[in-house]
């Protein structure tokens, strides 16, 4: 991999970032309720630390930081509650990351200053009923009228922040019968005629996150609102989500280091046969192997982020990063729940939780079975000596 090796490196700046970051999380995310979580004094308290502009410059109102500061952050989040930390991730990262990338002056002024700010919320808007992986087969299109607009019909699924988002980055076909190149991406605003949400899905986990359906019945949204150029929405959408998919690797760490901590402080609690649990060999070993599969995903998140930072190629890495810290985040916590017994699989000691919010971590933003399709297409088309 000679030409794609940076240092990694973790200042006393990121330190501070996490600082701040787990202080906030542990003071101001309610721990006592799933359902809920994402109320608009969080929002605002969220806001106040520039968490909706982590990556951005100042110039637009955002923090300045880089990616790496970014997926601390999110972990951090994550480790208190998943379902901000996917806020706040789809927020920075596949909202407001492609206008900043491709948009006009305009719509960064329009669009992406106020999400920065905090003052708006923002969604990706790719899956539909029938459009998961396969996100060249979306039916929502758009056909354009006498005065240029775009008028719109169809429906997105399973759309994270849905239910209090305002501004949505909208994939449609504008070509249909020209496949993937037929696909562009309009910027659509929550008060337009002709939109209407579905109800907050009952999800297994990520239950704190509205995540609901989008409908669109003849909604006109104006020109202006076209971002990129025609024809360019599915290279937009994997550079989003290359970039996406660090915060999700984050969100997963963040996962596996809460069940991690938990467990901990369980089998140092926990008497069985006159002894602490975690004097038992068999419990050491669940907290070592969780110890090693964490650390070695927060590298690989922070191998990706650094590439990014140093403008290196990362999608390899961005994949790799996230089909391996999904899986941490569900090995950790299914080991949580085994150290913690039949409290672990009770609601009342919160393990469960960490297990049902992990599930998803391995399916949104690709399913890790399209992620080993890249990661294999990458390595297949040039083998290289590592170099460190």
């Amino acid at each position: 991999m000679t030409g794609d090796i940076v240092n990694l490196t973790y200042s006393a700046k990121h330190k501070k970032i996490r600082e701040l970051a787990r202080d906030f999380a542990e003071a101001e995310i309610p721990t006592d309720r799933e359902d809920e979580i994402i109320t608009e004094s969080l929002i605002g308290k969220l806001a106040a630390l520039n968490f909706f502009g982590i990556q951005f410059p100042p110039e637009y109102g955002g923090a300045g930081l880089d990616t790496v500061s970014y997926a601390i952050c999110i972990e951090e989040l994550s480790r208190i509650s998943p379902s901000v930390g996917l806020m706040v991730s789809v927020h920075n990262s596949v909202a407001a990351y492609p206008m900043y990338a491709f948009g006009t002056d305009f719509q960064k002024r329009e669009f992406l200053v106020p999400l920065i700010a905090g003052r708006r919320i923002g969604s990706f808007c790719l899956t539909e009923p029938n459009a998961g992986s396969d996100a060249m087969n979306i039916e929502t299109y758009a056909n354009v009228d006498k005065a240029g607009n775009y008028i719109v019909n169809g429906q997105k699924a399973f759309v994270t922040n849905g239910a209090i988002a305002d501004i949505f980055l909208l994939f449609l076909k504008t070509d249909p019968d020209e496949s993937g190149k037929g696909m562009s991406v309009l910027i659509a605003e929550s008060g337009i005629e002709g939109f209407s949400r579905g109800e907050v899905e009952d999800l297994c986990g990520m239950r704190g996150n509205p995540v609901c359906s989008l409908s669109f019945t003849d909604a006109v949204i104006p020109p202006h609102c076209l971002l990129g150029r025609k024809g360019e929405g599915f290279a937009i959408a994997m550079a989003a989500l290359d970039v996406g998919r660090i915060g999700i690797a984050a969100q997963a760490v963040g996962i596996a280091q809460a069940a991690l901590e938990a467990s901990v402080k369980y089998a140092r609690e926990r008497i069985q046969f006159g002894k602490p649990l975690a004097s038992q060999q068999m419990i050491q070993s669940h907290i070592a192997e969780m110890g090693v599969d964490i650390e070695a995903a927060r590298m690989l998140v922070f191998r990706a982020a650094s590439l990014r930072d140093s403008g290196m190629p990362f999608t390899r890495y961005s994949s790799m990063a996230k089909c391996f810290a999904s899986r941490i985040a569900m090995e950790a916590t299914t080991r949580a729940i085994q150290i913690h017994g039949a409290y672990g699989y009770s609601r009342s000691y919160g393990i469960e939780r960490f297990f049902r919010d992990a599930k998803i971590t391995e399916i949104y933003e690709g399913a890790n079975e399209i992620q080993k399709i890249i990661i294999a297409r990458s390595l297949l088309e040039r083998v290289e000596s590592v170099d460190l």
